[in-house]
């Protein structure tokens, strides 16, 4: 088995939270895009565990609760106390007709249909229902999902998605959980950095799983929202670590960034990082990937994988050795930011 690193999420919450430098997310699970089979889901979840990885995250939302049951399954297998675990409050999952099933990016999911609902009591019935697809008494860590302008179409809705979750009593709900042991840490999981440092201002939470706003190819988190996690000790669980393909295929023609094709100006910028990684005999994807982690408020990055191979490959990547001069170039090219810390300067918790 691999030794995987580890990394406290922080000193404040309701019992220690040990996170391997490495995760799994478990969107693809879903079936994100395109449908997965049951033996290829449950052996990429196991070649996770052979692997050393010990943090799973997973959300009703992913594929409207199969990736949460295809957790369930390997739970068992693990067992509960071997991991830790993160599911996510926003999105209820109701019983509905066949044409009022809200996929989302899904395919192949159950016969049900999404309702927003970050109050007291969807906070409540959203963490109930999902104890029960994952059947364990409890998670470790509850986000909120999804309150960022990107997943809600406007900052007008992301607005009052967060009014909605102090005034409706969502947030009092997951202190509440926290307090009463259910949960060890709250946080949020988001698409954005600055719906965080919102949060930030309104109340403490724990961690945030951010997904792609802190990159090889973007670090404007460091302006003022990881300087502010550092002060408060707030933990990242980074996903996204690709920008959603181009950081992982190159400038390929193609090439996705953010969900979409990647613009001129964002291909020649990994152009030339890429020409970086080739001086140095470093694939573009395992800087990407190991960039990241520099960072001293990430604690884990989770990329996704849909079989065992990817898990394996994303292992490697991991293992796969980056001299410090890669990254001193890259700084001294201003191909990243001045202030961007360094995997080579990073010290971890063995």
């Amino acid at each position: 088995m691999t030794a995987l690193r580890t990394q406290r999420l922080n000193g404040r919450t309701a019992r220690p939270i040990d996170l391997t430098e490495m995760g799994f997310g478990g969107a693809p699970l879903g079936n994100l895009y395109r449908k997965v089979s049951e033996e290829d889901a449950q052996a990429a979840l196991q070649a996770a565990y052979d692997n050393g990885i010990r943090y799973f995250d997973t959300a009703p939302q992913y594929g409207l609760g199969r990736s949460e049951m295809r957790f369930a399954t390997a739970i068992k297998r693990f067992g509960r106390e071997n991991i830790q675990l993160s599911t996510k409050i926003g999105r209820l999952l109701l019983d509905c007709e066949p044409h009022e099933v809200t996929p989302e990016a899904f395919v192949d999911v159950p016969q049900k249909r999404i309702v927003f609902d970050y109050s007291y009591d969807g906070v409540m019935r959203s963490y109930e229902a999902s104890r029960q697809r994952l059947e364990v008494a409890n998670a470790d860590i509850l986000f909120v999902h999804d309150v960022c302008a990107f997943s809600q179409g406007s900052q007008e809705a992301s607005d009052a998605r967060v009014r909605e979750l102090f005034d409706l009593g969502g947030y009092k709900a997951l202190t509440e959980l926290k307090e009463a042991g259910d949960v060890a840490a709250i946080g949020a999981g988001v698409n954005e950095w600055q719906v965080c440092q919102k949060l930030l201002g309104l109340a403490d939470f724990d961690c945030f799983l951010l997904a792609g706003r802190y990159t090889l190819l973007e670090q404007d988190a460091l302006e003022s929202f990881l300087p502010l996690c550092e002060q408060r000790d707030v933990g990242i669980i980074l996903g996204g670590p690709y920008n959603s393909g181009i950081l992982a295929t190159g400038a390929v023609p193609g090439a996705k960034y953010n969900y979409a094709d990647a613009p001129p100006e964002i291909l020649e910028r990994v152009r030339k990082i890429e020409d970086v990684c080739r001086s140095h005999s470093v694939p573009l994807i395992a800087a990407a990937l190991q960039f990241v982690l520099g960072h001293p408020s990430v604690k884990t990055v989770i990329p996704g994988a849909v079989n065992a191979a990817e898990v394996e490959a994303n292992i490697a990547l991991l293992k796969t050795d980056i001299p410090a001069a890669l990254w001193s170039d890259l700084r001294s090219t201003g191909l990243i930011r001045p202030d961007a810390p360094l995997p080579s300067e990073a010290s971890h918790v063995a």
